[in-house]
């Protein structure tokens, strides 16, 4: 996933030059097509030669046991991984007897993502009930294996007393997905129909296929058959003995075959993702904590490790590349320059929270490799949620830890005990250029210096300076004197 902001440059670079100067015949126009091609990476395509086009890898994603939310971030890292290097076709491995309504929504969402769009199989090996039959309808080609059963797939509530069949509106609602994923995809929207609501039944041909009052369920033999005019099978394509005969034989033979393998770390990822805003608040009152505390202490630690964790989950949930980790690294690194190198400029601090910002809303989009550079706004609504959310909770965390922290003795443990004494007047005016002093606090860059015995609100040039380092004063700004660390 690494690369992916360069990867879509090169790709939006290839077809910029390959709709606008391969066209022709203008043998320097392809000339330059070459030398551009080696400079961003970019696969030359030749037209009318397809010897020099090599079929890409067939990627195989199990849909097995019972369909949940870890198994999404399955199927969204195989059909990212599919998609960027070039497959050639997308198989679901089924066996599963359905599950959540929810999860089972967005894995029909990510495989309508796959291109190219004909090239997606689901091989029936053994069961696709329930949930399992609205994921095949998102495919283009259903398989099956021998003795296969797919079907049954009326929306249900598990309770107490076993399954318990939802309202007639909620039916309808999923019967309608299932019928546009179905006529999407070229299948009879009336058999997939027939599989959830029970009320509608199935005819073909004068034929009862199922009597109203029961659900459709359909045997390998049965999905097979022919029916209409001219004749067509009724749901499956085909029957294979095994995945690798289906792609040998009707997918692409020869084909390198991958199959994407659960990590263990899918279940994780889903954790992480459900908590993102409680990290982000978190990290942002273990910053406001370590601001205010001297030196590098466990806050900035702790901040540090919240960041990263709410990285690596939306990583491994297949929805943040390393660029992102990058841009919240180099965010930072400008703040910290603007506060402790070039304080009161602004320009660095500027950008860097800008692109701290648009670190943390990329690492919660759900970008896939065809996706252009910058997120669309439906892409940003849940990560912006998400982010407010976060930020909202961070806010009250520091209200509250600002009102009430302070009065802890862990927190005035930590925190500076070097003020200026309490019979010490601050003086209003600035002190004399060229006198010498020293600090009574930390300068970050401002803070406190005392000099002949007065004390002074003082500004830093340059680097932070800690309490009791020895200083003079450099001139004015305002009625802040300016100093800076007399070397020794």
């Amino acid at each position: 996933m690494a690369g992916r902001l360069f990867g879509a440059l090169s790709s939006g670079v290839e077809r910029l030059l390959y709709t606008q100067l391969v066209g022709g015949s203008n043998p320097s126009a392809r000339t330059l097509v070459f030398l551009l091609s080696l400079l961003f990476a970019i696969p030359v395509r030749t037209e009318g030669n397809p010897a020099s086009l090599s079929p890409g890898p067939v990627y195989v994603i199990p849909v097995q046991k019972e369909i949940q939310k870890g198994l999404v971030y399955i199927v969204r890292r195989g059909v990212k991984d599919a998609m960027e290097n070039n497959a050639s076709a997308l198989v679901l491995d089924m066996d599963t007897p359905g599950g959540e309504g929810e999860a089972m929504k967005e894995i029909m969402a990510i495989i309508a993502r796959f291109q190219p769009a004909g090239r997606t199989f689901t091989y029936v090996n053994k069961e696709a009930f329930s949930a399992g039959a609205f994921i095949s309808a998102a495919t283009r080609n259903i398989w099956m294996a021998p003795g296969a059963i797919i079907g049954a797939a009326s929306p249900v509530t598990l309770g107490q007393e076993g399954p318990k069949e939802l309202p007639a509106k909620f039916v309808s609602a999923y019967a309608a997905v299932i019928r546009a994923a179905a006529e999407q995809n070229g299948h009879d929207p009336a058999v997939f129909d027939a599989m959830v609501n029970k009320q509608t039944g199935l005819k073909i041909d004068g034929r009862e296929i199922v009597a109203k009052g029961d659900v459709l369920t359909l045997t390998t033999k049965e999905a097979t058959q022919l029916v209409g005019r001219p004749p067509k099978p009724l749901l499956a394509d085909g029957v294979a003995e095994s995945l690798e005969s289906l792609i040998e034989k009707h997918v692409q033979a020869g084909a390198k075959i991958v199959r994407v393998e659960p990590t263990g770390f899918e279940e994780i990822g889903r954790f992480i993702v459900s908590i993102s805003p409680l990290l982000l608040a978190a990290a942002f009152l273990f910053g406001y904590i370590e601001f205010k505390t001297p030196g590098l202490g466990i806050f900035g630690v702790l901040a540090a490790a919240c960041a990263l964790v709410f990285f690596f989950g939306h990583y491994i949930a297949g929805l943040s590349g390393y660029e992102n980790l990058l841009l919240l690294a180099l965010g930072v690194g400008l703040i910290a320059a603007e506060l402790f190198i070039f304080p009161g400029t602004f320009l660095p601090g500027l950008i860097g929270l800008g692109l701290l910002l648009f670190g943390i809303l990329n690492t919660m989009v759900d970008r896939y490799p065809a996706d252009p550079v910058l997120p669309t706004l439906p892409q940003l609504h849940l990560p912006a949620l998400n982010f407010s959310f976060g930020l909202f909770g961070g806010i009250i965390a520091i209200l509250l830890a600002a009102r009430f922290l302070s009065r802890s003795p862990i927190f005035r443990s930590l925190e500076l005990t070097a003020i200026s004494p309490s019979f010490h007047p601050i003086a209003e005016e600035p002190a004399p250029r060229g006198s010498c002093g020293q600090t009574l606090t930390d300068l970050r860059p401002s803070g406190r210096a005392s000099f002949d015995d007065r004390v002074y609100d003082v500004l830093a040039e340059g680097d932070f300076i800690p309490a009791g380092t020895p200083v003079e004063v450099a001139g004015r700004k305002g009625t802040t004197t300016l100093v800076r660390r007399i070397d020794p």
